[in-house]
């Protein structure tokens, strides 16, 4: 009989998430997958999966899952409280659940997306080759919602032989390196002085596809729009209002605004857990 959880309560909003799609922009699919990628494969290590398994990504925590036979789980990302059957648990640490118990995560004291992972992986069928569900592009399962099953594979590794991953903790200000952007040359000389000295708050409009940050004007020195040209996750696009959205996991294979500044494949994972009210900082690379 194939395992399986049963989604008790989704949270905020919750999602199937693996690795994504790399690889087929050209067909204008993007990339997709973990916004927090580290995190979903220190999850995936800790129960002794391949570190591309889909798991579950939680805004904000709120999740509570129902495993009907016994299961190893770990839970990273943004720090929440972890309980199982009353008994209380940390991040970072393999879980075991006894069969007919709880998953329950509390809400994120920091950061916002929480990853669980379930020894065996999700094992949904997949979409082009991923399991992950993109947002922007309507490609994978539906989010969670409650009442739904979802099925428990079988690829796994041996056990990693440790109990405890413990991760930087997420800073109050996160400081996301950048470089200069392709379109730098459409702003005025000191708007990329002014994007790494100043500080930017996120909005609430927040999602998987990128975050509107709210700061000091960047101005252009050419008007127009650009054609749809290619897109990247961390790219920072400037629309003419001079505030710039830091695109994340499910952004657009193309944008026509012009991008200022990239933030760092490295640090994509810590622009992931900035949560809407929250301070920003960029700085040149």
């Amino acid at each position: 009989m194939t395992a399986k959880i049963e989604v008790v309560r989704p949270g905020v909003f919750a999602t199937v998430q693996d690795l994504g799609r790399p690889g087929l922009a050209a067909i204008g699919v993007g990339r997709s997958g973990a916004a927090d990628r580290g995190a979903l494969r220190l999850a995936n290590r800790l129960v002794g999966n391949p570190e591309g398994n889909a798991a579950l990504e939680s805004v904000l925590g709120g999740l509570v899952l129902r495993f009907p036979a016994p299961a190893t789980v770990a839970v990273t990302g943004a720090p929440c409280s972890i309980t199982v059957g009353g008994r209380a648990f940390g991040p970072g640490s393999p879980i075991l659940l006894r069969a007919g118990e709880d998953l329950v995560l509390g809400m994120a004291s920091r950061g916002l997306r929480c990853y669980v992972a379930v020894r065996g992986g999700i094992d949904v069928p997949p979409v082009l080759g991923a399991r992950a569900t993109d947002t922007l592009g309507k490609l994978g399962p539906p989010a969670l919602s409650a009442g739904m099953t979802l099925p428990v594979g079988q690829r796994v590794l041996p056990h990693p032989g440790v109990d405890l991953a413990p991760r930087t903790p997420l800073p109050e200000v996160p400081i996301l390196r950048v470089t200069p952007g392709p379109r730098v040359s459409w702003f005025t000389p000191g708007a990329l002085s002014t994007l790494v000295s100043s500080g930017y708050v996120a909005t609430a409009d927040v999602d998987r596809v990128g975050v509107r940050l709210e700061g000091p004007t960047l101005s252009r020195a050419r008007g127009g729009e650009l054609p749809p040209e290619a897109a990247v996750p961390g790219a920072l696009q400037v629309p003419p209002s001079g505030q710039p959205i830091l695109f994340l996991a499910d952004h657009p294979v193309t944008g026509g605004y012009p991008v200022i500044a990239v933030v760092e494949e490295a640090d994509l994972d810590l622009a992931a857990q900035v949560r809407p009210g929250q301070w920003v900082r960029f700085r040149l690379a």
